[in-house]
């Protein structure tokens, strides 16, 4: 018998196109690893208010879901979620320094409670339930992430705006149209993946996980370092396959739905104590 694995999925580009549609094969993949009795969890860049919803499509009975790139984990208590763990930092000096090289771009920082501050809308981020704060208000708390929307700056310009504020105290991925998102020191969706691989009790080797972005290189690099499975997208980007041990197809050619399905069938699983 073959022990069951612990298996950790990015959401925008893995799991799902940008249209916000599945993948292709992606529901009935998950479902017949869930059923064997696999640990199938999320690790995504999105907040939980984001996330909810992909686990209940995807019927999930997950313990834990990694959220906010690793800042936060949810935990599941019966019918309802709790907030396991979370990390955060302190904005100030980080902000600072983008303010004074971006003073025309958009933030956002998320607070521990979960609670989203904004000093102008941002599209494509969840805001329900958030406030729209002058930017004195963004730092007045610790926070678990801060996201920067800078319209007219393309990857390039935040990879030297990364470079040039020196941003080395904290941990930072650059979205894939255009945002920096930062996350507390050495926090990423491995760490967040190791504490829960530790508290479910996974041996080494029995993790696999799947992502398409640079804020999923950490995520890897963890579960190669097990003798686990990494696998990128076939649309990533060069420096995330690169980080990588396989490569799948795209999203759109179902990739993740080919490579889940190299994982052990129903039969050859036994039931985790």
């Amino acid at each position: 018998m073959t022990a069951p694995w612990l298996v950790g999925l990015d959401v925008d580009g893995t799991i799902i196109l940008q249209d916000e549609t599945m993948s292709p094969g992606v529901p009935e993949a998950v479902a017949r690893l869930r059923d064997a009795g696999h640990e199938v969890t999320i690790a995504t860049g999105r907040s939980w208010m984001a996330t909810r919803r992909w686990v209940e499509q995807l019927e999930l009975t997950p313990q834990f879901v990694v959220c906010s790139n690793g800042a936060v984990t949810m935990r599941r208590v019966g019918d309802e979620w709790e907030r396991w763990h979370i990390e955060t930092f302190d904005p100030s000096p980080v902000l600072a320094l983008l303010r004074e090289r971006l003073p025309e771009a958009r933030y956002m920082v998320e607070l521990g409670s979960g609670l989203r501050l904004y000093t102008e809308h941002l599209d494509d981020w969840t805001l329900d339930g958030g406030r729209q704060v002058g930017f004195d208000e963004l730092v007045a708390e610790p926070v678990s992430r801060v996201v920067v929307v800078s319209p007219g700056h393309d990857e390039e310009d935040f990879h030297r705006l990364v470079a040039d504020a020196g941003l080395n105290e904290v941990s930072y991925a650059i979205g894939w149209t255009a945002w920096l998102d930062i996350a507390p020191q050495g926090v990423d969706k491995g760490t967040a993946l190791e504490r829960v691989r530790t508290e479910l009790g996974f041996e080494r080797g029995q993790v696999f996980v799947a992502g398409d972005g640079r804020n999923d290189i950490g995520m890897f690099g963890w579960a190669l370092g097990l003798d686990g499975r990494a696998v990128a997208m076939g649309q990533a980007p060069s420096e995330v396959k690169d980080a990588a041990g396989e490569v799948t197809g795209d999203v759109e050619d179902g990739g993740l739905a080919m490579a889940l399905d190299t994982l052990p069938a129903a039969a050859q699983v036994s039931a985790r104590e």
